[in-house]
């Protein structure tokens, strides 16, 4: 018994650590079918469609499945055509500009930086709903400060990432798997550009998941929700590849990389991650989650130098450590308010409970009175 409730508490941590890796083999498949070639936006058109190809059964038969168990529950709202285009909008924003715009991004800094600047992303959620005024900052507590101080950090992470490249460091295998070519070296105004292109896609998809909270109370179907959004993406970006790539001889793909790069990113990189994050989260929390993303940071840096052949640069190490300070400076304070709500709350519960015992005494003895 006590066997199996060990393992059960280990299971999270397995689970976060399990999914940092698969980030980690996302970020090193990608920049890897990039360097040989392939269209990121043709990419990105397969791997939505691979996803949505998974997801639209998957949604299908849960929905079936919650509606032939539950006879009480309140029903989803129909899919209206005022819900089907907000769907529609926020796949736009989400999938086809986001995931287009860090993939061309990805393409011309590196892996490592493409895994560091994804550990912005919570920054960039908490300040954009302080923004639509989802959430308060109060500067004067140390709540506050710590948040303020996770956006100041990550503010430097970037700015150190676009401009201070520094000393790089050997790759670890003279022979990586999938070498670069010298043509795919990003020069320094492309680094510069990338870079910038890459924490704005962060604040996008952040964007993304704040308008996720209202979109999910109005439509509960979180699979189908999902599944629905990569559909409209994969048509979006159907459509846009279809504008930049026109020579349709190079959306082939062979029994290279690109084929496993789309593959790897639809189904572990949409299908597991969601699963295992939920899943996580339900756990542990969101927080658990979040605090675990900077490993996958240490494991890209280390694979991208073994698989890619890629120099990792001082710059990107120290900017990324900024940002992880940053990350774990918005958690920090998040707790800390979290701490002090329930603080807050207890004693006010408390005084509750005390008035109301109050109350009953005193109508206890005025019932004592009448009756004598």
């Amino acid at each position: 018994m006590a066997g199996a409730m060990a393992d059960r508490s280990k299971k999270p941590y397995v689970v976060a650590v399990a999914i940092q890796a698969i980030y980690t083999g996302l970020f090193v498949v990608s920049k890897a079918a990039f360097d040989s070639g392939i269209n990121t936006y043709v990419f990105i058109f397969y791997r939505l469609a691979a996803a949505t190809a998974l997801l639209i059964p998957i949604a299908l038969i849960d929905s079936t499945c919650r509606r032939s168990r539950s006879t009480t529950a309140t029903p989803a709202p129909a899919l209206s055509c005022r819900l089907l285009f907000k769907l529609f909008l926020y796949a736009l924003l989400g999938n086809t500009f986001t995931l287009n715009m860090y993939n061309v991004s990805l393409k011309q800094t590196s892996a490592t930086v493409g895994s560091a600047a994804t550990n912005s992303m919570p920054v960039a959620t908490f300040l954009l709903a302080v923004l639509l005024r989802m959430e308060a900052v109060k500067l004067r507590s140390r709540s506050g400060l710590g948040k303020l101080a996770g956006v100041v950090l990550c503010l430097a992470g970037v700015l150190v990432i676009a401009f201070y490249t520094g000393p790089s460091i050997r790759p670890l295998a003279h022979n990586p798997v999938f070498a670069q070519k010298p043509n795919n070296v990003s020069s320094g105004a492309e680094w510069i550009k990338g870079t910038f292109l890459l924490i704005l896609a962060c604040a996008t998809w952040s964007l993304w998941i704040v308008l996720q909270v209202p979109l999910l109370k109005e439509y509960p179907k979180k699979l189908m929700a999902t599944a629905l959004q990569c559909l409209f993406g994969a048509l979006q970006s159907f459509v846009v590849a279809v504008v930049v790539e026109r020579d349709f001889t190079k959306w082939k793909l062979g029994l290279d990389i690109g084929l496993l790069a789309v593959l790897y990113s639809a189904f572990l990189g949409t299908g597991a991650l969601m699963y295992l994050q939920a899943w996580c989260a339900e756990m542990r929390g969101p927080v658990f989650v979040a605090m675990w993303s900077p490993l996958a940071l240490i494991f890209t840096i280390l694979c991208s130098s073994f698989f890619l052949g890629e120099a990792v640069h001082f710059g990107s190490i120290f900017g990324g450590i900024l940002l992880v300070g940053g990350l774990y400076s918005v958690l920090w304070g998040k707790s800390k308010e979290k701490e002090n709500n329930i603080t807050s709350v207890v004693p006010e519960e408390s005084q509750v409970q005390g008035d109301r015992v109050a109350i009953q005494e005193k109508h206890e003895e005025g019932e004592l009175t009448s009756q004598v």
